[in-house]
């Protein structure tokens, strides 16, 4: 595949910050094409420091502009007891880990949760930041509202297929 005529920035000026999950292909969710987007992922989907750095870098060095947050149902952070999961680690391993593995049990609070770690991050702008859940059962993408609006002022709760 030859990107050449690619540039690192982003078309679409979108960061989408999305769960690792094999089910989920965060560009096909949002129809995207290569290039018009960053996509980064992780454990869950989840705002977590090195998240902030790389959304900082994306905002002031490659110009986006918005942030899409893509979680789903049946994520296998859901549940997760973030405690025993460390204790876990520390015993096998003999070290306790330094990060928080950010395991929850509520999905779309988790997206909230991801919201405000962005707007209390003084290096990311999150004045245009938008939820989204996707169902791995139906297929549906559905958008939440962040403190009460989605980023497009439009009422908290709707249905994108």
């Amino acid at each position: 595949m030859c990107v050449a005529n690619l540039k690192a920035v982003p078309m679409k000026s979108v960061a989408v910050v999305a769960c690792m999950d094999v089910r989920l292909d965060p560009m096909e969710i949002f129809g995207l094409d290569l290039g018009e987007a960053h996509i980064m992922r992780n454990a869950g989907g989840v705002v977590t420091d090195d998240m902030l750095r790389s959304l900082a870098i994306s905002q002031r060095k490659m110009d986006t502009k918005e942030i899409w947050l893509l979680h789903h149902t049946d994520c296998g952070m859901s549940g997760l007891d973030n405690d025993a999961f460390l204790a876990e680690l520390e015993k096998e391993d003999g070290a306790r880990p330094t990060w928080h593995p950010r395991g929850f049990n509520d999905v779309e609070q988790d997206v909230r949760d991801s919201y405000q770690k962005l707007v209390e991050d003084p290096h990311v702008d999150a004045r245009r930041v938008r939820g989204f859940i996707f169902d791995v059962h139906t297929g549906k993408l559905h958008e939440i509202g962040l403190a009460g609006r989605d980023a497009h002022g439009h009422p908290a709760e709707k249905v994108l297929d």
